[in-house]
């Protein structure tokens, strides 16, 4: 081999060996600043239904928690000439609620007013822009593997052009293993189950955690054919028995349109050379002491439409089955094995109970010398979901 090119080998090794050598940690000024800001969600609803306003302040990224809510601040929604609602954090949640639907006039414009620690923020007054109703919502099949779902609405009057939804979403799904057994603590005996002790089916729910915005502003008509809401997939346990989804419409003004787009982009949309670059989120919820500080939130007016549906898995393609999140076995506990032990007693009596019996196993002349059993995730729902049956469910 020529001496250059055993010089040039040698430098790329050590120009290697250096970057793996010499490296050092690096930590974003957004790990360890101390900055703490408000943060605003929710709309002005004018209509029938109640307002809700969710107040928090940011977390670091290096902090365990992931909810920092604001309690006991005072907020009201103020008319401009005149009117004053009160929204209470019933549940001490950080979620301010209105007692009942505001039904408010659009004769005038709306702010919002927060009081907390000693500091006050409001936001623009800002003008009601109705929302349509929703037309439809419908589901379709993608490439055989995932649900998708999707809304239909439209604007006659060719008013709205900006539009946002969000969703929750409730199914009902089951343990892995049904335990049809159960340790009766009076006793020190396994029991079978009764129908009020059944921990096999449970309802899981969830809400939207992506900004889900569309415009029209370019098209002809002020039409929203299809446009996708969530998807998920077959395998998911979401659609393994019936799923349901509450989809809520707003309309926007163009402004908050663009504060939500921006903020899509700085919180979904980063992460490859090839996404926008972080840009700076400007609201319409300001400080009043100190108009400099950031506040993250847009706050708008509208009359929230929405419109549920269930889906059966009996509507979707039967050949794709759901993937369990736990991976789940069944072992075998006697009451006498080969060496004298009982691994009953010891597997699923003494405590603490970190197994239990699915089924019995019986010797080949009657009566019952063990169980099959079976850890917590696999066949508790509880510990996923409630047994309680949402008032809407059917």
């Amino acid at each position: 081999m020529p001496k250059f090119m055993t010089k040039l080998r040698n430098l790329f090794f050590l120009c290697i060996l250096g970057l793996l050598c010499c490296k050092k940690p690096y930590n974003p000024p957004a790990t360890s600043t101390s900055n703490s800001y408000l943060v605003v969600e929710g709309v002005i609803n004018t209509g029938n239904d109640s307002t809700v306003i969710k107040i928090s302040r940011t977390v670091k990224l290096t902090d365990k928690i992931t909810n920092n809510p604001v309690l006991g601040a005072t907020v009201t929604v103020e008319g401009e000439q005149g009117g004053t609602y009160t929204l209470y954090d019933v549940n001490y949640n950080g979620h301010y609620n209105s007692i009942s639907g505001l039904n408010l006039p659009a004769s005038q414009r709306y702010r919002l007013r927060i009081q907390t620690n000693g500091s006050q923020y409001l936001s623009d007054f800002v003008t009601i822009k109705p929302t349509p109703p929703i037309d439809s919502l419908g589901y379709n099949i993608v490439k055989d593997s995932v649900v998708n779902l999707y809304v239909n609405t439209h604007d006659a009057a060719n008013q709205t052009h900006y539009y946002m939804w969000d969703f929750d979403e409730t199914w009902i799904f089951h343990a892995k293993y049904a335990s049809i057994y159960v340790l009766d603590p009076t006793t020190d005996k396994i029991v079978p189950r009764t129908s009020q002790q059944s921990i096999f089916y449970c309802f899981g729910n969830d809400k939207s955690s992506s900004i889900v915005l569309t415009s029209t502003q370019n098209l002809r008509s002020d039409v929203v054919y299809q446009s996708s809401i969530t998807q998920i997939p077959l395998t998911s346990e979401k659609v393994e028995s019936k799923y349901s989804i509450m989809l809520r419409q707003y309309a926007l003004t163009q402004d908050a349109f663009n504060f939500y787009q921006n903020l899509k982009k700085n919180t979904e949309q980063l992460g490859s050379i090839f996404d926008a670059l972080p840009s700076e989120i400007s609201g319409n919820i300001h400080n009043t002491a100190n108009p400099a500080e950031p506040v993250i939130g847009y706050v708008s007016a509208t009359n929230v439409q929405s419109k549920r549906i269930f889906i059966k898995h009996e509507d979707l393609p039967g050949n794709v089955l759901p993937i369990y999140p736990y991976t789940c076995e069944q072992d075998t506990a006697l009451y006498l094995d080969k060496t004298g032990t009982n691994q009953v007693q010891n597997t699923l009596i003494n405590p603490p109970i970190d197994y239990f019996a699915t089924s019995a196993i019986s010797a080949s002349g009657g009566g019952i010398i063990g169980f099959l059993y079976s850890t917590r995730e696999c066949v508790d729902c509880t510990i996923r979901g409630t047994q309680q049956k949402p008032a809407f469910w059917r």
